[in-house]
Formats: structure tokens, C-alpha cells, sequence
């Protein structure tokens, strides 16, 4: 699984991820800080990643456009730093 962290994330999970053998980018190394979540998510289509973020924003594009990927994972807690939630 290749995974592209939003910006709304800390870029310390991809150490985190690559641990467990993931391959994790952080959009900062990828594309604009300020790119539209349409962006990313069509970068993350293209390039076959998963998106994974804090924002609901993703999830509702997904549903607007009838996508069938990329796949996206959320994370919704108040404490979203890798070591918290280890």
C-alpha cells in the first residue's frame, strides 16, 4: 500500500508507516502546500495512493463525483500525532 499524508497531518507518519513497510509520502514533498484537496486526489488516483487525512472534505469528494478511488482513510480524534495514537 502507497500512501499520500494530507497536509493536515504531521509529516512524522511516514516513519511511522514505514515501519510496517508502507510506502508514505507527504503531500509538502509532492505538490503546493495550499493545492486543493481536487488535487491531491487526482494525483493520488493517478499514481495509486491512498490518501490518508484528518479532513472530511475527501470523503465527500469522493461520494460528489461517484469515484471508485482512490481509497481514503481518516483519522478523527483531537490528538492526531503518530505517537498518540501508536
Amino acid at each position: 500500500m502507497n500512501i499520500i499524508i494530507d497536509m493536515n497531518l504531521s509529516p512524522d507518519w511516514c516513519e511511522v508507516l514505514a515501519k510496517d513497510g508502507i510506502l508514505a509520502f507527504h503531500w509538502q514533498t509532492v505538490g503546493a502546500s495550499n493545492a486543493p484537496d481536487s488535487e491531491i486526489m487526482q494525483w493520488a488516483k493517478e499514481h495509486g495512493y491512498v490518501v490518508f487525512t484528518h479532513d472530511l472534505d475527501f470523503g465527500t469528494l469522493l461520494a460528489l463525483t461517484q469515484a471508485t478511488s482512490p481509497s481514503v482513510r481518516q483519522v478523527r480524534t483531537q490528538n492526531m500525532t503518530p505517537h498518540h495514537l501508536q
